[in-house]
């Protein structure tokens, strides 16, 4: 609601009326002598009442220099349909994934449904219609089914997946699928913007679920290799939309009705609301292209088992690798792929890595971090390492990963 003025009127009368005699005499004449006083005033001073004072001695090319009257606007958003048209562009884009898994040989019983969560049609192409999913949503299936919007459940075939960006690929019939989203730019996305979460909790199909992005460049670490020890750091969407188990690998949308992210997990201690997390898309893109090319997304290899220096007791970093005092961070070799990057060029067992490309090495997220995001197939790097406390440089041409 804006604010605006108003201009009163004020209305006096006199008494019950007036006399025929002197009062509206005096009436009259003080009338004339009003006017014969504003005719001489406008005779002598002709621009009293008209010209501002303080613009009296403006030249001409001053007053074309003279600042444009502000003009004050409200404009008014409706939030709510924005929503409503966002989530109808995009609503029929975003599908349940049915994974199956294999049931009891011996019982002969069939593959059984394990899971549900969400995926998000972004192309067709060819007879097929591509989806994009997590990771987790399709990890063990032997079988694996899409829901639309209508309740029909069709086939999908997985074309690769990605563990360490928890993305995945599906392909169905194209003729089955009747909307395709638009995918966004995830980059142009501001903290306190509205998003829209879509998917599948709980098997509710289509469940809209609105807040903002509470931050668009969030680090949360991520264990992949399932051992219980975090070795990735996801960049992530956090946003306080309620994501719950079943929307992994929908879509958040922003009110353009464009896939911003792809919604992939939450903190879910009983003591913590609204904060869930979206893959940012951006990110998306460029994983699911390789996907869709190779299978699988090609990253550099070492051919190291390492584990953090910060692992061991200070007494033992001494001992055990004849460390200067300073020398607390990095990573310990334990062990070499034989035939691999690291034993063609020269690393040992117990070497203590500490830079890579000049770059310290704090632990071992940061590590792969670098690897992953700053490197490729090919590349030769130079690391930093102590064997048996001397320090050299040893220069590792990085393999592709199989």
């Amino acid at each position: 609601m804006g604010y605006y003025d108003q201009d009163y009127e004020r209305n006096e009368s006199g008494g019950r009326g007036t006399r025929k005699g002197g009062r509206g005499g005096w009436f009259f004449a003080g009338l004339l002598g009003a006017i014969i006083g504003v005719l001489i005033s406008a005779f002598l001073f002709p621009a009293i009442g008209i010209m501002n004072p303080d613009s009296a001695n403006v030249t001409p090319e001053q007053k074309d220099q003279q600042p444009a009257p502000t003009v004050n606007k409200t404009i008014n958003v409706d939030v709510n349909t924005a929503a409503e048209k966002a989530v109808d562009k995009v609503s029929d884009a975003v599908v349940g994934v049915i994974n199956f898994q294999s049931g009891d040989f011996f019982a002969q019983q069939q593959a059984q449904p394990e899971g549900l969560g969400s995926g998000v049609v972004y192309k067709k192409e060819d007879g097929k219609a591509y989806i994009v999913t997590n990771n987790h949503v399709v990890e063990g299936a032997t079988k694996l089914e899409v829901s639309l919007k209508n309740s029909k459940t069709i086939p999908a075939n997985l074309i690769g997946r990605d563990p360490v960006m928890d993305l995945a690929v599906l392909t169905v019939d194209a003729d089955k699928v009747s909307t395709v989203a638009e995918l966004g730019d995830s980059d142009g996305l501001e903290r306190a913007e509205p998003v829209i979460a879509i998917g599948n909790p709980l098997g509710f199909s289509g469940t809209v679920t609105m807040g903002i992005v509470s931050s668009k460049n969030r680090t949360v670490p991520r264990d992949v290799d399932g051992d219980g020890e975090p070795d990735w750091s996801a960049e992530v969407i956090q946003t306080d939309a309620a994501i719950n188990p079943g929307n992994s690998g929908g879509a958040l949308i922003n009110l353009a009705g464009q896939v911003v992210g792809i919604n992939s997990m939450k903190i879910s201690e009983t003591s913590v609301e609204g904060i869930g997390f979206a893959i940012p898309i951006n990110s998306v893109k460029p994983i699911i292209a390789e996907i869709e090319k190779y299978g699988k997304v090609v990253r550099p290899y070492i051919g190291i088992y390492y584990r953090p220096l910060s692992d061991f007791p200070d007494a033992y970093r001494k001992k055990l690798f004849n460390l200067p005092d300073d020398v607390n961070r990095g990573l310990v070799v334990r062990a070499i792929q034989p035939g691999g990057p690291a034993d063609k060029a020269g690393l040992k067992p117990e070497d203590v890595i500490v830079t890579i490309n000049g770059h310290k090495i704090e632990n071992a997220l940061q590590f792969k971090h670098y690897l992953y995001t700053k490197l490729q197939p090919g590349d030769e790097v130079k690391f930093d390492v102590y064997r048996n406390g001397n320090k050299m440089t040893v220069t590792v041409k990085l393999g592709q990963s199989s």
